[in-house]
């Protein structure tokens, strides 16, 4: 599976908007989100279009207005949200459960390819179903805590209490399964 640019930008976005939910903030504008995750703004705002079209974010006007999570996007699952911005899970169309296309394949039902595919699909949506924004959001800020670092979104009085630590590579104990097992 890959991940589209629009899908991860959407999930970053919405696991952001969690946080500053988190941090006590009511709307975030669309500017401080395109900035924390240094993203085009025009792009973050019609990905949130999509994502307050399908019911998940809601748009607040005024002064303090900007974007929040609906009650209905907070439980979201994830596998829904890259579904809405990718259309399917799937690495090949003809393994996709819920974005099915015929392959150019003469024997699609003996196809070890779309076979060995399905069984990819049903792993990535295993996980990516199982989950919801709320308990990505949660286990995000769990580990951000344990690890000294500010989240985004903090007032600065907070900020200046806290030391950066980063890592540079991806570890495989730093996971969301390996993360959610330290509960």
């Amino acid at each position: 599976m890959h991940l589209s640019k629009k899908a991860e930008y959407a999930l970053r976005a919405v696991i952001n908007l969690g946080i500053a939910n988190q941090m006590g903030r009511a709307a975030l504008p669309g500017s401080e989100l395109a900035e924390a995750n240094r993203l085009p703004l025009k792009f973050i705002e019609r990905i949130l279009q999509e994502l307050r079209d399908a019911g998940w974010v809601v748009t607040h006007r005024g002064k303090f207005g900007g974007y929040s999570l609906t009650d209905t996007g907070k439980i979201a699952k994830m596998g829904d949200i890259v579904r809405k911005m990718d259309g399917r899970l799937a690495p090949i169309c003809c393994a996709s459960e819920f974005a099915y296309q015929k392959c150019s394949c003469p024997d699609e039902e003996h196809c070890g390819l779309r076979m060995i595919m399905i069984d990819v699909r049903n792993a990535i949506a295993n996980i990516l179903d199982r989950y919801t924004l709320s308990q990505v959001v949660e286990v995000t800020m769990r580990k951000m805590r344990r690890d000294g670092i500010v989240p985004p979104f903090a007032t600065p009085e907070s900020a200046a209490d806290s030391n950066h630590k980063q890592k540079l590579k991806a570890d495989p104990a730093d996971g969301f399964l390996a993360s959610l097992s330290e509960m």
